[in-house]
Parts: structure tokens; sequence; C-alpha cells
């Protein structure tokens, strides 16, 4: 398995014999996955001769019921001086009450770029023909779009001021008793995130990069999006890339930017999941399509996520907090392992990184499997602590 976390905005710590890590263990099934998951992290850095320091911070649940705040400033003051952070899932309220906490912590870090990487591992399940196809990375836009959180509910006075503005000022009939929402995209975001992703790609020598929209719905957004992903790559990057217009056949030794519809980007990863290989999108479309194709690789327990700022990541388990199971040792603590993995490449202790992966896999290509995988390859599960027990001996 490859190098999966883009690693030049944060590389400080190449040659460092230790670093700091933000812990935070988060709700529901937090706890859990990191005691099955902490002790193979720390092992396989010792095995570079390295040093993880952990330093715990609060957010979510606990965070509430000691700091009354699910979000202290502390944890964010630590996660700004560390730079570096590894998070298990916090619970997100529906409906009402607070924000999502993680989508707060994107936007008061400018962590501007959530990454996920699928890569099958041979052996786990897979409810495609050929899972090995799958070689993926989603470079997701992480702080704008409907995300950016500017809705207001049916019959509120702000719902009504907005709807009677856009009545008057632009001619736009909408219902008067609907809930309201704004989705800004903007030229930098847009960009920054595309540079990223295209910067990522030339360095592993990856042979193309899609831009994900829906365009031809959404023409000022989405379709703009489109537009300034082309203007990127032209514009900065343009003796190492080309576009699918100047090269229809993809026969380039340059890297290929092409577009496809979000709609059709679904259909294309169930059909056709070799000819794509980096992803750019949008918030939305990205959160959609990061979970669907994890769902072809075995699922979120098997999933990595990153949130990248300019010199800040913050890794994390990528499923939620899953309260039905919480305490009793069942869920696949892979998803914060890989992204465990993640954050070593990220400081540049590349040969941990792929140790840790490298026992992941020998651990399900053995057949030891929590419930998740297990369910569906027809195997006897074992318990999320039993699963980091053979991960560490694999070390």
């Amino acid at each position: 398995m490859t190098s999966t976390a883009p690693n030049s905005l944060a590389n400080s710590w190449k040659d460092q014999l230790s670093a700091t890590i933000v812990k935070i263990e988060g709700d529901g099934v937090g706890p859990e996955i990191w005691r099955a998951s902490q002790p193979a992290l720390e092992a396989a850095a010792r095995l570079e001769g390295r040093e993880i320091i952990w330093f715990e911070a609060l957010a979510g649940e606990a965070a509430a019921q000691k700091t009354g705040a699910p979000l202290p400033p502390a944890t964010l003051e630590a996660l700004k001086r560390f730079r570096v952070g590894l998070k298990g899932p916090l619970g997100t309220p529906i409906g009402g009450g607070l924000r999502s906490l993680n989508v707060a912590l994107r936007q008061e870090l400018d962590l501007f770029a959530c990454v996920r990487p699928i890569k099958s591992i041979p052996g786990s399940p897979s409810p495609v023909k050929d899972p090995s196809l799958l070689d993926m990375i989603i470079f997701r836009e992480n702080t704008e779009d409907v995300y950016a959180g500017l809705e207001w509910p049916a019959g509120s006075e702000k719902a009504q001021k907005l709807i009677a503005f856009t009545h008057s000022e632009l001619g736009v009939e909408i219902a008067p008793e609907s809930a309201v929402g704004l989705k800004p995209m903007s030229e930098r975001a847009s960009k920054r995130l595309i540079r990223l992703a295209i910067e990522w790609a030339l360095r592993e020598g990856r042979p193309s990069l899609t831009l994900v929209h829906k365009g031809n719905i959404m023409k000022f957004t989405e379709g703009a999006f489109r537009q300034w992903g082309y203007e990127v790559a032209a514009g900065e990057f343009g003796q190492k890339t080309i576009s699918q217009a100047q090269a229809p056949q993809g026969e380039s030794q340059r890297l290929l930017i092409k577009d496809c519809l979000a709609d059709n980007m679904f259909t294309q990863i169930i059909l056709r999941p070799g000819e794509y290989s980096v992803l750019a999108t949008p918030n939305l479309n990205g959160d959609y399509l990061s979970d669907a194709l994890a769902g072809q690789i075995g699922g979120l327990g098997l999933a990595p996520g990153a949130n990248l700022g300019d010199g800040i990541g913050v890794f994390e388990a990528t499923h939620g907090t899953v309260p039905k199971r919480a305490g009793r040792d069942e869920v696949n603590p892979g998803s914060l392992l890989l992204s465990g993995a993640m954050a070593l490449d990220y400081l540049g202790w590349a040969k941990s990184a792929e140790r840790l992966r490298t026992a992941i896999a020998k651990t399900i290509q053995a057949g030891i499997m929590t419930y998740d995988l297990a369910r569906q390859a027809g195997q006897t599960p074992v318990s999320c602590s039993a699963f980091g027990q053979a991960v560490l001996a694999r070390l």
C-alpha cells in the first residue's frame, strides 16, 4: 500500500525523533477504538525509532460535560500549537441544537481540504466484482457549499426576510413557508483545494484528476468550480497538465485534467472505477462520494480521512459515533488506525505508516475481522480490542 496523505504542508517533523499529536477520543465508540488503536500507532512509530507524544484534548460530549462547551477554546489552541491531531467520531445533532462539531473544527481551523483515500485491502469483503480496480483519492473542499451552515428554519423571521429580499430585489418567487439556505462557493476556496489536489497527483505520479460537479444545473457555483479547476491547471501547471479536450484519448505523459457530472460519477465509480484516480469536489459532492466509495472496499470501518489546512492536519475516524454499539467492544478500529497512518505520513514518518498499513492488511488477510467485515465475508467476528491486538502482533 502506498502513501495516502499529502505531506507537503507539514513536513518539519521528518527528521525529528518525536512529535506531539493532539488526541481527541470522541463520543460513542470513540474511547474503545482508541484503546484498540493507540498501542499499534505507538509501536509503528517505535519501529522507525520515533516516539508519539499524546496531548489529550476534549471535544464532544465529554467536553460539554466537563467544560460546558462541546468545542472548548483550549482544544482549538492545542491544535493550533501542535499542528497535528487525531480524533475519534464526534456526535452531530440532526434538525436542531449545535451544528456539526466536525464542520466547526474545519471552519475554525480553516481545514480547507478533506482528503479521503479509497484503496481496497486484499482479503477484505466487497460488494463489487473487482475492488482491486479502486485506487482513488478524494480532495473535497471543506469550508463552503451548503456546509457553510447558512440556512434558516421555515417560518423564522430571517427566512422570511430572505424570501422577501429575493422577491423584491431579484424577482425570484419562493414559497413563503419555505426553509431557505445559501450555497456560497468562492474562487479562492475552490482553487486552493484544486491546487492541493493537482500538487499531490503530480507528486505521486497519478494519471488523471477529475473535477466532479453539477455545473449543468448549478451553473454559477458548481459550474464555476469546474471552470476554476481548469484555470488552475492551465495557469499554474500548464507544462505538467493537459485537459481532456486537448487529449481526448488520454494519451499523454502529463496529468490529464477532466470533469464529470456528480450524478454520472456515481455510475462511473461502479462501472469504470479504473479510469479515475484523483477526484476534486465541492463539499457536498465529496461527502456523498467518499462514503459511497468506502462501501465498495468494505465500509467506513476501513475508510481513513484527513482535514488539511495551511501547515495543520486533523486526521479522523470517518464513521459516526455508533451509539447502539458503544461500550460493547465490537466496532472496527480500522478507520482510526488508517487515519493514524495518514498522520504518520503527514509527519514524514513514511516507513512507520507503511508498516502499520501492512500490519492491518495482514490481519484482514488472516481472516481476523470485526463484525462489519466478518458478516460480509462469512467469518466469525473478533472484538474491537482483539483486532487491535492482532494488528499490534503483526507489527
